[in-house]
């Protein structure tokens, strides 16, 4: 499978710089938000904010950044389905092929603002994609 685009997102940043570094070097495409993207553009990373590849700006205090059609509709579509890849490239939606994301450690941190949302959605909608989509959540 042919990686172009990946977006990740991690609250663990174990491995990250490493991963993304190796994923540059193959010519992917980076998609990333808040403090991932952050730590990346820190370790000279060129990247592409989610907010910029959507084109529509992080809302409610950071809640919604990655619930986006863009977003999902480029983890799931089928790269098989002609009518997936004409409706997706009918609307601008371009695949996302891989998807790295792990998730807040609520437990350690007991806050409403931790409760993921859009990382749980984007863990689901490349995992109901695994077929197209490679789907990393353990830095480990």
């Amino acid at each position: 499978m042919k990686v172009q685009r990946a977006l990740l997102s991690v609250s663990d940043k174990t491995g990250l710089i490493d991963f993304a570094r190796g994923l540059a070097a193959l010519g992917v495409e980076i998609l990333s938000t808040g403090g991932t993207a952050a730590a990346l553009r820190d370790a000279g990373l060129a990247i592409l904010d989610v907010s910029t590849f959507t084109g529509h700006p992080e809302i409610l205090g950071g809640r919604v950044k990655t619930l986006h059609p863009k977003i999902h509709g480029g983890i799931l579509q089928r790269r098989s389905n002609p009518d997936d890849m004409e409706t997706c490239n009918k609307l601008g939606l371009p695949p996302i092929d891989l998807v790295c994301v792990n998730l807040y450690p609520f437990e350690t941190s007991p806050s409403i603002e931790n409760i993921d949302i859009g990382g749980p959605s984007m863990l689901r909608s490349a995992a109901k994609n695994h077929a197209d989509v490679i789907v990393l959540c353990d830095p480990n």
